[in-house]
């Protein structure tokens, strides 16, 4: 990676500022944009180092993934993600400014670790009131959001949360070798191990709970849990753990975490994965709106991760499981688009192998929730529902109603064939260029993206723009946002990353 030195740095910060072009596309210009806009993030709207999701321009209101207090900040999306962007920023220019800033995103998250070792969706640094957040506010949403309806005090690997927590740890550590930060990651990393059931597979949420069960479903929390990539991203982080701290325990949980994808892949006729099952391991409920089925996308994810756990090991086991699954794929779609793509419907029954429909009822349990129905339709029907739902105006028909999937079957065919003839050395840098990135570019970096996002920064280094808070009165079901003028993380997250790749790039 092309790095520009501190010197460099000093001298473009003294009288030189008042010589650069405003109209032209230079380094000095997406330096000062990268730093003005990390500077405010870190000094203006940063809580104790951490983040939440949304903001309004003027700070006054702010939401995580649900309605945010001041006290909070989200772990997964909010503040691992700014760390990760410090990181970024620091790798590639070597400002240790920006080191001090993700050190103080780590300094909160070790702040936010449970006495378990894992972390919780978010940080309240006003603990006390966090349970009256949870009964007030966060269990008030009348459709999805089931994850927050009640507080479990535990942790969970849903969304990346412990994963990506503890993958910016050892991000960190590796990047500094600052001892102090080595106990809390191999806490987390123990804790992973722990969290790990006999046969490989890991639950949404550890230690584990069964209290919360609602709507005549059980508590989903200890289920086995695939869904949002939880296994995937666990099997990840623990082969990047492995490969910086050599310890062989990370190793032989990441091969057993490939071992349960082998065992939990449906039969012969039915050879994909679900989001979750049970303990005798058939596809199961989570959520009320998450039925048994045979899900694409995750299928899709699985196939990925058992791929980077052969590239990673050389064990032909873990390829075994996917030409099936290519099997299932291939009788699954509902048909083929003009542009070769297939398209697939979100989940099939087990058994029948039919599409799943949803229905959002009107009905309402004793709480005030929407309830929802889930039928398996003829393939033919499902269509037609997609394409009621794509000529709708309708927000909820639009989510709830129907779902597909639509990707290039044949060339994931080609790609998987390609990674199952490479030979030992080939597989390795294979691994290393796809799987082994601690970040991703979101997008490349041309000229008219550059100058687009130089000219549109405001004077504080923010890209404002509308953005939806959650309209909550506490105490009452809801499920409204309103329109602000505001900035997210994910955009200043996108944008900068924009920028630091044009800069390594030129």
């Amino acid at each position: 990676m092309k790095t520009f030195t501190t010197f460099f740095l000093l001298f473009i910060g003294s009288s030189i500022f008042g010589s650069i072009d405003k109209n032209s596309i230079t380094k000095e210009r997406i330096l000062l944009t990268i730093k003005k806009s990390a500077d405010y993030m870190a000094s203006e709207v940063s809580n104790h180092g951490g983040f939440l999701w949304t903001y309004s321009e003027d700070l006054s209101e702010q939401d995580g993934e649900a309605p945010g207090r001041k006290t909070q900040i989200m772990v997964f999306g909010g503040t691992t993600t700014m760390g990760n962007l410090f990181l970024d920023i620091y790798e590639t220019t070597n400002d240790s400014q920006y080191l001090k800033y993700a050190q103080k995103a780590a300094d909160a998250l070790i702040y936010g670790q449970l006495a378990s070792g894992g972390w919780h969706y978010l940080i309240d640094f006003d603990i006390d009131g966090i349970q009256d957040w949870y009964n007030n506010v966060a269990s008030k949403f009348k459709t999805g959001m089931e994850e927050y309806r009640y507080y479990y005090g535990n942790c969970t690997f849903d969304d990346n949360t412990t994963q990506g927590a503890t993958s910016f740890l050892l991000r960190y550590y590796m990047v500094t070798l600052n001892p102090a930060y080595l106990p809390p990651l191999k806490k987390a990393l123990d804790f992973i191990l722990e969290a790990q059931y006999p046969n490989g597979g890991w639950p949404q949420r550890y230690p584990l709970r069964y209290n919360y069960a609602f709507n005549g479903l059980p508590d989903y929390s200890a289920m086995y849990t695939l869904n949002d990539d939880a296994m995937s991203e666990t099997i990840s982080l623990l082969l990047r753990a492995y490969e910086k701290l050599g310890d062989i325990r990370y190793l032989d949980a990441a091969k057993h975490g490939g071992d349960f994808f082998i065992i939990s892949q449906g039969p012969k006729d039915q050879a994909a994965w679900a989001e979750q099952y049970d303990m005798n391991l058939k596809p199961c409920w989570a959520r009320t709106h998450e039925p048994p089925g045979y899900m694409v996308r995750q299928t899709i994810h699985t196939m990925n991760t058992l791929s980077e756990l052969f590239l990673f090991t050389g064990d032909n086991r873990f390829l075994k499981p996917i030409p099936a699954a290519f099997d299932w794929l291939e009788s699954s779609k509902l048909r083929v688009l003009e542009n070769g793509h297939s398209e697939f419907a979100r989940m099939y029954e087990p058994k029948t192998n039919l599409p799943i429909k949803c229905d959002l009822l009107k009905e309402e349990d004793a709480q005030g929730h929407q309830l929802y129905n889930y039928a398996p339709v003829d393939k033919n029907i499902f269509l037609e529902i997609m394409e009621r739902k794509e000529s709708s105006e309708h927000p909820i028909l639009k989510q709830y109603e129907g779902k597909s999937f639509r990707f290039d079957l044949e060339q994931m065919k080609t790609e998987f064939d390609y990674i199952a003839k490479l030979d030992k050395n080939d597989r390795k840098s294979v691994y290393y260029k796809y799987f082994d990135s601690e970040h991703k570019w979101h997008d490349k970096a041309d000229n008219q993206k550059v100058e687009k996002l130089l000219n549109s920064v405001s004077e504080k280094g923010i890209w404002s723009e509308d953005v939806k808070i959650w309209d909550v009165h506490p105490g009452k079901i809801s499920d409204t946002k309103k329109a602000v003028k505001g900035f997210t993380i994910n955009t200043v997250y996108k944008n900068i990353e924009i920028l630091l790749e044009y800069l390594n790039a030129n």
